[in-house]
């Protein structure tokens, strides 16, 4: 089992930034609550993307969530799972101008994301920018859990919604995952549609850290679209609408993970929540599977 770098490491943190070279240990410990987490200075490693990958086991057998045409992860122990098989990916990376080259052939397909026909265990789940599009984000996780082995661990790179297009929605709670999860969605809620294409607003990070937000007409008005969300909801007959379902920062999605596992509803528990970094649009994250205490 793998030794997971900490949230916070006080020595990295102090010789990544010139400025914190002179001060004292509990100085640099409160000047990362205080400032550090605000600006998004680096505390651990594994904040970064491509730190945080490496630490996955591919040595393993190890199931990719959602790969498209840029897997995370290239292994002979890896598995990959999508809403589309390898050939329609590689058809849909054409169309939108992405390069098919590491388009992986797919081995479970679902084109509604349920884990559920995935037919063995894993040693480790990855996932990059997929939990927040699942309609009952318990029952994605309940089938994560169940296809990890014992102790098996969940890795995930999730958008801070502060940073991207889903900056201008309130961040996500508990409230509404229980009631997803009790009204056993499948497909995304008429108003998961309608916040995506009527209030979002846009999607360059560096702007949002320059707490430059919004464009003045963007996209029409919110009336427009919101009708638009609406007749589009109508007139697909029950099918399934991508759209994100979730807004996360790294606080809310540690309290509702903490809170998910503490009622007994998933078995698995937060391992760590690292920091969004400076500049960037997304943090990472370790859930570990974790027997429910009775």
């Amino acid at each position: 089992m793998i030794e997971l770098p900490s949230e916070y490491i006080r020595e990295y943190y102090k010789e990544y930034y010139p400025d914190l070279q002179n001060m004292a240990d509990d100085e640099i410990d409160s000047h990362y609550q205080l400032h550090g987490r605000d600006e998004g200075r680096v505390s651990s490693p594994a904040a970064l993307r491509e730190k945080f990958v490496p630490i996955m086991p591919i040595d393993l057998p190890l199931l990719e969530i959602g790969p498209f045409c840029n897997p995370m992860i290239i292994g002979e122990n890896v598995s990959y799972f999508d809403v589309l098989n390898g050939e329609a990916l590689r058809q849909r990376a054409e169309y939108l101008k992405q390069t098919i080259v590491q388009v992986p052939e797919i081995d479970y397909v679902s084109d509604h994301g349920d884990l559920s026909i995935v037919d063995r265990e894993f040693d480790a789940v990855a996932s990059s920018h997929c939990v927040e599009h699942q309609p009952d984000l318990v029952y994605h996780l309940k089938q994560v859990e169940r296809i990890l082995n014992e102790v098996g661990r969940h890795f995930l790179i999730v958008p801070d919604k502060r940073y991207c297009f889903d900056y201008s929605l309130p961040e996500s709670n508990l409230g509404e995952v229980l009631q997803s999860w009790h009204s056993s969605l499948r497909n995304h809620s008429l108003g998961s549609l309608i916040k995506y294409r009527a209030l979002t607003t846009h999607n360059v990070t560096s702007r949002h850290w320059a707490n430059d937000h919004y464009d003045e007409g963007w996209g029409g008005s919110v009336e427009t679209k919101s009708t638009d969300a609406i007749r589009e909801f109508v007139n697909s007959g029950g099918s399934y609408i991508d759209v994100h379902a979730w807004q996360f920062t790294p606080d809310t999605f540690r309290f509702i993970m903490r809170a998910l596992f503490d009622m007994g509803l998933v078995g698995l528990s937060v391992e760590r929540v690292y920091d969004t970094p400076w500049g960037r649009n997304e943090f990472t994250a370790v859930l570990r599977k974790t027997a429910i205490a009775c």
